[in-house]
């Protein structure tokens, strides 16, 4: 009889496996995690260099494009003129009362601050984070206008009688 085909080995090498997925896993929510943060400080350096004065806003465009050219030469993929806008728009909408959540991606943070509205954007991360939603999972919720969707079915909850169409909204008698 071979070793590799008694319940006691495959329970071992299961065990073994289970450890090192759950090992793997962490790891990448590890990695996620200081990378989101770092570029939470990338952001947090550039709007201190805006907001001190040594540049004038006309020259932001320009300081994006600069920092794009001279870090990726630096330090080569990740920071391309789209990511550190990104970045920088991370630390505007996530002040430091406010942190991202280690539990999300940079990835997901990417597609979270393409909304502009902070309700809308607290909806999507709060149901990722709690569904685990991977990120195409949560492109999807945003195309198909989740929020909206919710939005209008708690409002039609609360007010019966009111009907709606289009832009024009009018209590029903």
């Amino acid at each position: 009889m071979e070793l590799t085909t008694t319940i006691d080995y495959q329970n071992l090498l299961e065990q073994i496996s289970q450890t090192y997925t759950q090992g793997r896993i962490l790891a990448i929510q590890a990695v996620n995690a200081h990378i989101t943060e770092t570029y939470w400080q990338v952001g947090r350096h550039i709007i201190e260099f805006e907001q001190n004065g040594k540049i004038r806003a006309d020259y932001g465009k320009a300081l994006i494009a600069g920092l794009a050219k001279d870090l990726g030469l630096l330090h080569g993929k990740g920071f391309s003129r789209s990511n550190l806008i990104y970045m920088r728009l991370l630390y505007l909408r996530y002040p430091i009362s406010q942190k991202p959540s280690h539990q999300l991606s940079w990835s997901h943070y990417v597609e979270l601050l393409k909304l502009d509205d902070e309700l809308e954007r607290s909806f999507y991360e709060k149901q990722a984070i709690a569904e685990r939603w991977s990120v195409p999972e949560l492109k999807r919720q945003k195309s198909t206008a989740l929020f909206l969707r919710l939005a209008y079915r708690q409002r039609q909850d609360r007010y019966p009688a009111t009907r709606c169409s289009g832009a024009d909204c009018r209590t029903a008698g």
